[in-house]
């Protein structure tokens, strides 16, 4: 008989559930990283333009993409506290191959002939300026190729820094202090993080200055943290709503065998 999701013991639809939710925000945040914005425009705020290294100024710029990753290390911390390392080294590398594979069908997309109703139908601008729809599609993905190398290896490197920094802390702590075992591998983890995927992506396989990579990437990194202390109460809602859902027996035998896993 075929085993669906709810025949599944609970501790395996729990980590699928999480898998889920870790790899779908993952996938997200990297297609849609490209793009760089300006939180002084959201807040429609002037621009901070704080002296920064040399003649660079300091803005409040960052990868749209940064904006949901949080989340994505929220849930692997929720992950590493049920499944423990070997839970979250087995779902980055799902992730990094998904993101792989995301990008190779995206090549592949880009190089496609477009259909001529297509390009007539979109050729001008909403101010009706001239406008070459497939160049555009081109251009934004191709970007996005063009990070491939940056977005796994960070990914991956990030996702194993955090794992074995939230599992060092437990130990410390000895399961006590969940808040800080979140926050202190996302602040540890960050770092490599938020400044490698600059470096490689649009550094070594771009055209950005090391001034700029150094500037968003300090502007990310000051975000994630900002946000990993703000959003600790999800960590704890998310905590108690597992407990309540494996039984708090369950639930704690769980996080033992974790540890040394």
């Amino acid at each position: 008989m075929e085993q669906t999701i709810d025949d599944m013991p609970k501790k395996h639809r729990l980590f699928f559930i999480l898998s889920v939710l870790f790899l779908t925000n993952a996938l997200i945040a990297e297609v849609i990283g490209v793009k760089i914005l300006s939180v002084e425009k959201i807040l429609n705020v002037p621009p901070l333009a704080l002296p920064f290294i040399g003649d660079s100024l300091l803005n409040l710029d960052m990868s749209v993409g940064v904006l949901i990753w949080p989340l994505v290390f929220i849930i692997s911390d929720i992950i590493n506290e049920y499944f423990g390392r070997s839970g979250v080294r087995r779902i980055s590398f799902v992730g990094a191959g998904m993101i792989l594979y995301s990008f190779i069908v995206i090549y592949f997309a880009t190089q496609s002939p477009p259909a001529d109703f297509w390009l007539q139908n979109n050729n001008v601008d909403p101010s009706g300026n001239p406008f070459n729809i497939d160049f555009a599609y081109s251009s934004i993905f191709r970007q996005g190729l063009g990070i491939i190398a940056g977005s796994i290896t960070a990914f991956l490197v990030g996702q194993l820094v955090d794992a074995y920094s939230f599992h060092y802390f437990r130990i410390i702590t000895q399961h006590k202090y969940l808040w800080l075992r979140a926050t202190g591998s996302t602040v540890i983890s960050q770092i490599v993080d938020s400044f490698l995927v600059l470096y490689i992506a649009f550094y070594l396989l771009g055209n950005w200055t090391f001034n700029q990579v150094l500037a968003v990437g300090l502007i990310q990194y000051l975000y994630k943290i900002f946000l990993a202390i703000v959003l600790t109460p999800l960590i704890y809602l998310m905590h108690g709503i597992i407990d309540r859902y494996l039984g708090k027996e369950d639930s704690r035998k769980l996080i033992v065998e974790a540890k040394d896993l």
